[in-house]
């Protein structure tokens, strides 16, 4: 199985880019009529507070969909590129709330020129792009040039496969059968023991031990399907990524339940997740998270960005363990 890789819009795979973002601005009354950036933190993060008040983490879903390029995917581009990053959640949320399985989203023109067109009365959802332009300046006292990199965020509407008539049967193809969900899978298997990380199992706890750099899962077979054991492992490998040798990643945590520590869960979460659509595995929630939710809730509503660093760390994570794979070392 070829495993779908960590790439997609720039914005969204790009850390350091969308750090300089939480301190950057846009003209909130731009000339196109587009939201502003602001307007669209407000946005993204309104929806998934919603969802969380109503007990739906948007990233579980739709996981057992009967559709699409036959497998268990992250949203795709017309073309079957992934997005990826905070479109991820978006295109995840939309699908919930509208009951949509398809994984294919578009543009209305996108859908023109394959020879379709979006049903009459149907609604888009938003997705967004982020990128920079560098712009020369020039000092008028002394004449000298200097290089200012400005970054900007705008939004398109895309509309999902669901919502368009006359594209090629592809577009609504249905599943081929999946593997026994009590048999180890073989691609995940390959996935995980590609990083190297000093994996150890026993006793009824998953956890990473940062000091020790060690992450421990209880038994495979203490799983009710093998598809949870993945998602759990996937969950604490997205944790190991936050070691000082990896990726360093810390977020001032001081005691558990406290702003730093939920908001690494929220990116382990949304790591999972990330890595369960690229392994073709159904995410299950667990249990023992249930009583984050009220955490990342606060965290959310007290910064409207939070949700789009998540997803910028989520993101990186990902992309640090796929690059860890051989087909990819091999290929660079």
């Amino acid at each position: 199985l070829g495993l779908l890789s960590a790439l997609g819009e720039r914005a969204n795979t790009n850390f350091k880019k969308e750090n300089q973002m939480k301190t950057s601005t846009t003209n909130p009354h731009n000339h196109t009529g587009e939201p502003s950036r602001q307007d669209i933190y407000t946005r993204v993060t309104g929806r998934i507070i919603a969802d969380l008040e109503r007990g739906v983490r948007t990233w579980t879903q739709p996981w057992s969909a009967e559709h699409a390029a036959g497998k268990i995917t992250r949203p795709l581009r017309h073309n079957g590129t992934p997005y990826s990053g905070i479109n991820i959640l978006m295109l995840w949320s939309a699908s919930v709330e509208r009951g949509y399985t398809a994984p294919t989203w578009m543009t209305y023109r996108q859908s023109v020129e394959l020879g379709a067109h979006v049903l009459k009365g149907e609604k888009g959802s938003l997705v967004v792009y982020a990128n920079s332009i560098t712009r020369t300046e020039t000092d008028d006292a002394t004449g000298d040039e200097t290089e200012r990199e400005i970054h900007y965020m705008k939004c398109y509407t895309v509309f999902n496969a669901e919502q368009i008539e006359g594209l090629p049967a592809h577009y609504y193809a249905k599943p081929e059968p999946r593997f026994n969900p009590i048999q180890r899978i073989q691609h995940a298997e390959e996935f995980f023991a590609a990083l190297k990380a000093d994996i150890r199992h026993g006793g009824t706890r998953a956890y990473y031990a940062q000091e020790s750099d060690y992450i421990r899962m209880p038994p495979f077979e203490a799983f009710e399907t093998a598809e949870s054991y993945y998602a759990t492992l996937a969950h604490e490998s997205t944790h190991w990524t936050k070691h000082p040798s990896r990726l360093n990643r810390d977020f001032g945590r001081k005691q558990w339940g406290d702003e730093g520590y939920a908001e690494e869960e929220l990116v382990a979460e949304l790591g999972a997740a990330f890595l369960s659509a690229d392994l073709e595995l159904a995410l299950q929630p667990r249990e023992d998270h249930v009583s984050y939710i009220a955490h990342w809730l606060k965290v959310l509503q007290n910064d409207k960005r939070a949700i789009f660093r998540a997803a910028a760390h989520a993101q990186r994570a990902a992309d640090h363990l796929h690059k860890l794979q051989p087909s990819l070392t091999e290929a660079a």
